[in-house]
């Protein structure tokens, strides 16, 4: 463990300067002079552009997020169409499966012309169920090829021993956005909405309108019974309350209607592992039930929605739209479909992304840009160490504890170090949803062949192109994909104050992921393992209850309230990384004073970047979904959520008792 005094005096010969240009990086476009920054630091920072941005109809929200997918998306589009080209691709490569696989996505007249008739194996697999062995087997069917029904069974790292997999059960087998939605009195038009939706589908599907209807009944009859015991969103973020281990001989007792013997060899599982982890105990005790007291000719009308409702996206035209029409229209007041190419352009993400992914980086990678995102990295680790060194409400073991976890996060940086092979996915010119099952069913194998082999590191939760980063816990990684590294989250020839107020602070949320409280059950090692004292454990929900007091104040939309205990979180990484981020970059300066470029200090240009990264524009519809839903809070309470608790802010804008933007000390979180 380094020493706070040896540390110190690296940090004052590698923290130098990212970029010496004078690029301000900020946009002053976006700042609206008629607003006190004092008063709504989001409304100053992004207030211009908040008024001359309109969300594309074809869009629920945009913004920063928005901006980067876009130009990426031109680019892979780009790709795509030079690879759709190719006559003469190699059977078998990646080439060859991109383009067979992308062509089938845009081929409209195939798939108009085709109807459901690619779904009719599964429909007549769907009648011949004659037994609760057949249920069992059909279910294993689906789930190996991608179509979520009735539970969810997956296999990852155990969250107990971060090196080895473990096979976990989960919740599962409903179709509206959670189980709120099916019970509270305020989700009563939607859940109305959909259940003519699920109607609307059977009558696609060739079943008369009365007939439809009480398909429909029979579907929301089931899901209402699996909602009935599904927990919440915030329920679901109690990481000790789903770690449940049972013995098959356990799993068997509890679930005495339910062969997982047949399941398991169904999907491919050849040796049943010992020992399970079922997350939501109680919805196995109701799926258990559902299996005598649910018909068999309802489980297969439930069956037939499941099919259909995923399928629709890759089907015909008829489908694709009535699915928009709830799932785009209702749930987030989408106005028109995205454009054929977007979809299918993200379809091919999904199924070949790191083939995709790989010629991506080529093209439009900047390999100095992860260098460059390397050094910040380097940097906002630093800055991290000094803060544990400096918090007087952690104890020297506990202090202790966290830089060893500190000091192990593994980073990775634009793209794999190893690419994922996929010489045994076959992708053949027949049909797009065929296509779909062979990638989910390719997915699967890899995933059961994880059991019994130690956890493979190296893999990445998501593709080359993605704007978005991760932390993983049970790996103790950051990741950071090419996609976003890039304006206006990076600009390697923008001054330091931006990059550190954009990409420095997204560093350092991810950083302080594994520092929130559900990262800080993890311990160095990505073990779910206390390693906290119990006196520092309750200071640091104490800290962290400040957090949720403030954001159940934020409002909204109309009288909805962002969930303070959803989104926690994401609002102590928001917070974390900020602070981390602002004290990177104060000793980037090597304690000289911030140069003032088109009139603002250093300080406060990284503020305002921060601001601006977070400007975005949802549809009510929308805003009120990801309140539900979502464990982030909305663009514009990220904003000034984080800046409203540090004094630096306060000295950087002059903030003062009585400014919009000012909470009393006492209520200020500080916790990193």
């Amino acid at each position: 463990m380094l020493k706070h005094v040896l540390f110190t005096a690296s940090v004052a010969l590698s923290l130098g300067a990212i970029a010496q240009t004078k690029n301000i990086g900020i946009n002053l476009n976006y700042i609206d002079k008629t607003v006190d920054p004092k008063t709504n630091f989001f409304q100053y920072a992004c207030g211009n552009w908040v008024k001359s941005t309109q969300i594309p109809a074809s869009e629920a929200s945009y913004g920063s997020f928005n901006e980067i997918k876009d130009r990426n998306d031109i680019n892979l589009r780009n790709i795509l169409a030079e690879i759709s080209a190719e006559k003469n691709a190699k059977p078998g490569s990646n080439h060859q499966k991109i383009r067979d696989f992308y062509s089938q996505a845009m081929d409209t007249i195939k798939l108009d012309k085709e109807g459901f008739k690619p779904l009719t194996a599964d429909i007549a697999a769907i009648d011949k169920i004659a037994t609760k062995a057949d249920l069992v087997k059909l279910l294993a069917n689906f789930h190996s090829k991608g179509i979520g029904a009735a539970f969810g069974f997956f296999v990852e790292a155990d969250l107990r021993n971060s090196n080895a997999n473990m096979s976990y059960f989960s919740q599962g087998g409903i179709s509206l956005p959670d189980r709120d939605f099916y019970f509270e009195p305020r989700y009563e038009a939607i859940k109305k909405a959909y259940q003519q939706h699920v109607s609307n589908m059977f009558k696609l599907l060739g079943q008369k309108a009365e007939t439809a209807d009480k398909s429909a009944e029979t579907v929301l009859k089931i899901e209402t019974e699996l909602a009935k015991e599904s927990q919440n969103r915030v329920q679901l973020r109690d990481i000790e309350g789903q770690y449940n281990k049972f013995s098959k001989a356990d799993l068997a007792k509890k679930t005495p209607n339910i062969n997982w013997d047949l399941y398991f060899t169904t999907v491919g599982i050849k040796t049943i592992p010992a020992e399970f982890v079922v997350n939501q105990p109680k919805f196995y005790d109701k799926l258990n039930e559902m299996m005598q007291s649910i018909s068999i000719p309802e489980w297969k009308t439930y069956l037939q929605w499941n099919l259909v409702h995923d399928a629709a996206p890759y089907i015909s035209s008829k489908f694709v739209e009535e699915n928009f029409s709830f799932y785009g229209t209702v749930l987030s007041g989408t106005k028109v479909m995205k454009p054929r190419w977007k979809k299918a352009l993200q379809a091919t993400d999904g199924a070949l992304g790191e083939a995709l992914g790989q010629i991506f980086v080529e093209k439009h990678f900047n390999a100095d840009a992860k260098k460059r995102v390397n050094e910040l990295v380097d940097n906002l680790m630093a800055a991290y160490k000094q803060r544990i060194n400096t918090r007087d409400w952690m104890s020297d073991e506990t202090k202790k504890m966290a830089m060893e976890k500190l000091n192990k996060i593994y980073r990775k940086l634009g793209f794999p170090d190893y690419w994922k092979d996929y010489t045994a996915l076959e992708i053949k010119p027949d049909a797009y949803i065929l296509n779909i099952y062979r990638t989910n069913k390719f997915d699967y194998k890899e995933m059961i062949d994880k059991l019994g082999k130690p956890v493979d590191k190296t893999k990445w939760g998501m593709t080359p192109p993605t704007v978005n980063a991760y932390y993983n816990p049970s790996a103790n990684e950051i990741a950071f994909p090419a996609g976003i590294m890039q304006p206006p989250f990076f600009d390697p020839t923008a001054d330091d104050a931006f990059n550190y107020g954009c990409m420095g602070a997204i560093i350092g949320h991810e950083l302080t992921h594994g520092f929130d409280d559900q990262g800080a059950q993890f311990d160095a090692d990505g073990n779910l393992k206390n390693w906290w004292s119990d006196e520092d454990k309750k200071k640091f929900e104490e800290k962290t209850k400040v957090l949720v007091d403030q954001f159940n104040n934020c409002v909204a939309v109309d009288s909805t309230h962002v969930n303070g205990e959803l989104t926690l979180g994401e609002n102590i990484a928001d917070l974390g990384g900020l602070t981390m981020a602002y004290y990177a970059y104060k000793m980037s300066l090597n304690g000289k004073k911030s140069e003032v470029i088109e009139g603002y200090t250093g300080e406060q240009r990284f503020f305002l970047a921060w601001a601006q990264g977070w400007k975005f524009l949802m549809r009510p519809q929308a805003l009120k979904q990801m309140v539900a839903t979502n464990p982030h809070s909305p663009g514009n309470f990220r904003a000034m959520g984080p800046p409203s608790n540090m004094t630096e802010f306060y000295d950087a804008f002059g903030v003062k008792e009585g400014d919009g933007m000012y909470r009393k000390k006492e209520v200020r979180a500080a916790i990193w």
